[in-house]
């Protein structure tokens, strides 16, 4: 049990509460005014190591700049390099410079509530969302080291991310785009696939199996601060992913002249293939000459007085992954199918990333039960 001794000031008696934290190293406070205070205060700290919940201001002292560090670096080995990157760079430009100096135990809820408004206004959601996340998490590291009793930047409200809507193509889109573009093989392969850039791009001649159409995603090829780096596929599993027979050709092709280690799909001149620039490189390129023309052709129809067709969306690489997704569940792939070929962590998430591809699966719901009972019913 602790002590009270009082000591002299210039505005009067002070009391000093004496203690010993649970490493047994003796501590104190200072600045009460009465005895029954101190008392009051080393009865708290008694109780609160006989519980287990003890925590010391001092331990409070240490800035966010310094467990912020620690954690960026204990965390980016059991990450990705994209998150990995994604993660310092919200640290170094949102966190660092608005916490780094400020004392763990000195932040307030309505502080970091007041950052991310004013964060809200300039920056889009999703980095809103990121640098939060990345504060709580260093203050969540605090809690369970007992450097303070709570987080204050839990139970904040985040901006909610639009979503958007996904551009699907159809099979003659798909088409007409791979006709349009440099690599006229690899986009037909990455619409009727569902394959991640990266995934598709680190894939070797020794991972197809040409006789089953079967692909062994193993690795996962991504570009971080321009440099390569090859790791594994999310959500770091392996898997198998079928493909349709029309493209035995190509990998064929693909595969022609080349060693087991080869990749499957290089770059022109070598190396893992890029998408290139997002407004002029070859893919983009491709994307703007299909409209081109089929504005054009509508154009031309219009004063013909006959009937236009829609136009094919401006879609970047990423999106053939949701237009493999729509093909597969136009041709009748249940949710299950989907998402072991796309390589999501459960049928939920399919569900969720996709539900506008499922509405036509719940009116079937709807008009089988209907059917059902009225046999049920009609038997009777």
């Amino acid at each position: 049990m602790g002590s009270a001794y009082s000591y002299k000031t210039t505005t009067g008696i002070r009391w000093e509460a004496r203690y010993r934290r649970p490493d047994g190293k003796q501590t104190s406070k200072k600045g009460f005014k009465r005895k029954r205070d101190a008392l009051d205060f080393i009865t708290e700290v008694e109780s609160s190591k006989s519980k287990g919940t003890f925590i010391s201001e001092s331990d409070g002292q240490v800035t966010v700049g310094v467990l912020g560090a620690d954690w960026i670096l204990a965390h980016s080995v059991t990450i990705k390099p994209s998150t990995a990157h994604s993660e310092e760079s919200a640290w170094r430009v949102h966190v660092e410079p608005r916490w780094g100096a400020r004392k763990i135990g000195s932040i307030r809820h309505t502080e970091v509530t007041r950052w991310v408004a004013e964060m809200s206004k300039v920056c889009s959601a999703t980095t809103v969302k990121r640098a939060h996340g990345l504060l709580a998490a260093i203050l969540d590291s605090a809690v369970r080291d007992r450097r303070i009793a709570f987080n204050p930047a839990r139970e904040v409200k985040t901006p909610r991310k639009k979503k958007k809507a996904k551009p699907y193509l159809n099979h003659e889109q798909v088409e007409r785009l791979a006709v349009a573009s440099k690599y006229p093989d690899f986009v037909r392969f990455l619409a009727y696939t569902g394959l991640r850039w990266g995934e598709a791009t680190g894939l070797k001649v020794v991972h197809v199996d040409r006789k089953r159409r079967r692909l062994w995603i193993e690795e996962n090829a991504v570009k971080v601060n321009g440099h390569v780096q090859v790791g594994s596929p999310k959500p770091h599993e392996n898997r198998s992913v079928p493909y349709p027979a029309f493209l035995d050709a190509a990998l064929a092709r693909a595969c022609k002249g080349k060693t087991a280690d080869d990749l499957l799909w290089p770059a022109e001149f070598g190396g893992y293939l890029s998408q290139g620039n997002a407004v002029s490189g070859w893919f983009a390129s491709a994307v703007k000459r299909v409209r081109a023309e089929e504005i054009e052709a509508n154009a031309a129809a219009e004063e013909r007085g006959e009937d236009v067709s829609s136009v094919m969306p401006r879609v970047t690489p990423h999106d053939l992954r949701h237009t493999a997704a729509s093909l597969a569940v136009s041709a009748g792939a249940n949710v299950k199918a989907v998402q072991r070929m796309l390589g999501h962590a459960s049928a939920s998430m399919t569900l969720d990333v996709y539900t506008d591809l499922f509405e036509d699966d719940l009116n079937e719901v709807a008009e089988a039960l209907d059917r059902t009972r009225a046999a049920a019913l009609g038997k009777k």
